[in-house]
């Protein structure tokens, strides 16, 4: 089984771990609530302060009147080696050491000040500090700021509520004991630090009564009833302590003496020398490590287990928002053609379903394009006055003799010319789509959103590439157009002239002959319109199928074969400086890496702390 100093050092190491996650007690801290700690817990002038300056040995903790613990003090005690030099180092300074005491008190109070301001105030951000000395025991207490029962001046009247909420916020989690401070020269019925214990934990199994200021009692009064358990029972035994008096503090008698003179004290009292063995600063110190050591024990597997979960969290976190990257320019080449690949693999799955958005495309074809064509202005275009127009002036000085071959030729030509407008109308719309997916599959590939600077660059590189796709498909739909003006389906024609004219039929009543008061010109012209609007149906049908086919072989299936083909060739030829400045990310996210790296390995080595001690 590990040394008691090995596990505490461990749970040192651990606490101090979970101070730098932010993890440092109050509500949800899971890895903390798991972690066994010493609350000390009193009212305002209890003798708080002087117990934990007798445990450490040091007078280290600001003075004064009213509240002066505003915020909670984590202290964690190492015992070091005989002969080493005294030293404390606070977590908000970590790389400066303090071996003058009277500079920490200082550092105490000015850390205290920056938070809550020069007021009255409290705060339950905490002030971590670390105290490395031969004289104590390897430990962890937190000091609360004083419980108290009425506002004074210059605080807010919900500070009572507040204190007793910030108190319970540790003492009611189930590893925390508690260190339940009550002058003796007070009744024991009335201690703040009892009722509060009693509170939270009913059996007095977490709960370790301090009594102070013994030496303070009035004359022919003592407290031994207390002391030994008879008044009010806990679970664990009472310890009393002597704190160093107001005129030893102002002559700054060393608190080594005043260790000497507390034991003096209790072993030539009449009242208490059949228990100075179990009283004073010092045995308490040895008890509570003793304690802490057994709960330890007990929550080793519980420990490790949140551990491991803490663990499991942060690798998950660095996955999700991304790995360091390495600083060969290789490397960064690599990782950049991952995040391409990554965002191809997306924008894929926007065009062929597996994401949303590519329907859209087809809505193009289905619906867009149709009605794009029946809006057409043929019916004006065909009109006989149209037909007359157009015809008379392809004939020229010379009219036609039987048919008007170049007056159908330009009124098929000009009917033709207006489907450009929906053929370019459909490339644009599929553009604008395409251009919209790009967008979207950046922002949902998870790789990606780490580099604002690759981001833009692949959306440029991209959109570029759309652009050309654009231009090819375009070029092609308005070419389409042009063959089919360019050479006409003769057979439409040569099928019309095949076929008989109607003619009245004498035995079918239904059949009529021609009125001959219709004007056999307009009746001419009326059937070239009908005949060029007959050629213009079957050419519109070839191009409502044959345009869809262009644009999708010249900008969707282009975009998926090829989008950032182009912009892999430009990257390939970039020098390692370029490709890093690629890779720049978001200063807060590099900085949120570093933090959750650095908390990793502090839970890999108080794992890897545990293994090695725990289980020997």
């Amino acid at each position: 089984m590990a040394t008691m100093t090995s596990l505490i050092g461990l749970i040192n190491k651990i606490q101090r771990a979970c101070t730098v996650l932010g993890d440092h007690g109050g509500e949800g801290m899971s890895l903390w609530e798991a972690l066994p700690t010493v609350a000390v817990v009193g009212g305002q002038s209890s003798g708080k302060s002087s117990v934990l300056e007798s445990v450490v040995g040091r007078d280290f903790l600001p003075r004064g009147s009213g509240i002066v613990t505003r915020r909670p003090l984590v202290l964690q005690l190492h015992k070091t080696e005989e002969g080493k030099q005294e030293y404390a180092e606070f977590l908000h300074q970590s790389r400066k050491r303090f071996s003058d005491f009277a500079a920490v008190r200082q550092e105490i109070s000015d850390e205290t000040d920056r938070i809550t301001g020069k007021t009255k105030a409290i705060s339950n951000v905490p002030i971590q500090l670390s105290i490395y000395s031969p004289h104590v025991v390897n430990l962890t207490l937190i000091d609360l700021p004083g419980l108290t029962k009425v506002a004074v001046e210059g605080q807010s009247d919900t500070i009572v509520q507040d204190i007793e909420n910030m108190v319970r916020s540790y003492i009611e989690k189930p590893n925390c004991i508690i260190l339940a401070i009550s002058p003796a020269n007070q009744d024991i019925a009335t201690s703040d630090a009892i009722k509060i214990a009693r509170e939270v934990d009913p059996s007095g199994e977490r709960t370790f009564g301090v009594l102070t200021k013994l030496d303070l009692m009035d004359k022919g009064t003592n407290a031994v009833e207390v002391l030994e358990g008879r008044q009010y029972r806990l679970q664990h035994p009472w310890v009393g302590i002597v704190n160093r008096s107001q005129a030893d503090i102002n002559k700054n008698v060393d608190m080594i003496v005043a260790r000497k003179k507390e034991r003096e004290y209790f072993e030539t009292s009449p009242e208490y020398g059949h228990l100075a063995h179990k009283m004073g600063a010092e045995y308490l110190a040895r008890l509570l490590s003793q304690h802490l050591e057994y709960v330890i024990r007990q929550k080793i597997p519980s420990i490790i287990a949140l551990i491991n979960k803490a663990i499991d969290e942060l690798n998950a976190e660095l996955d999700r928002i991304g790995r360091p990257i390495a600083v060969d320019s290789g490397a960064k080449l690599y990782t950049i053609l991952q995040m391409c690949r990554a965002f191809d693999k997306v924008f894929k799955e926007h065009l062929d379903g597996g994401r949303p958005g590519g329907d859209r495309i087809y809505g193009v074809f289905d619906h867009q394009l149709p009605a794009a064509l029946k809006k057409l202005p043929f019916n004006r275009h065909l009109s006989v006055k149209n037909v007359e127009r157009v015809v008379t002036e392809a004939d020229g000085y010379q009219p036609h003799l039987i048919a008007p071959e170049q007056g159908y030729r330009r009124l098929i030509e000009g009917s033709i010319g207006y489907f450009k407008g929906p053929a370019e109308a459909t490339v644009d719309a599929v553009h604008l789509i395409l251009k919209e997916l790009v967008r979207k599959s950046i922002a949902e590939t998870e790789e990606l959103k780490r580099f604002p600077t690759l981001q833009a660059d692949i959306a440029a590189a991209a959109n570029d590439a759309l652009e050309r796709f654009r231009e090819e498909s375009r070029r092609t739909v308005i070419r389409m157009v042009d063959m089919e003006s360019g050479y006409l389906t003769v057979e439409f024609f040569r099928k019309m002239l095949v076929e008989p004219e109607k003619k009245s039929d004498p035995k079918n009543p239904n059949r009529s002959a021609p009125n001959p008061n219709v004007d056999s010109t307009d009746s001419h012209l009326s059937k070239i319109g009908s005949n060029v609007n007959g050629y213009i149906n079957m050419v519109c049908d070839s191009l409502k199928h044959s345009i869809p086919k262009a644009v999708v072989h010249c900008q969707v299936r282009e975009a998926k074969r090829s989008l950032l083909n182009q912009f892999y060739v430009q990257v390939g030829k970039r020098e390692k400086d370029q490709l890093g400045a690629l890779l720049d990310e978001d200063p807060a996210l590099m900085e949120k890496r570093s933090q959750l790296a650095k908390r990793l390995e502090l839970y890999k080595q108080a794992m890897d702390d545990i293994d090695s001690v725990a289980w020997k």
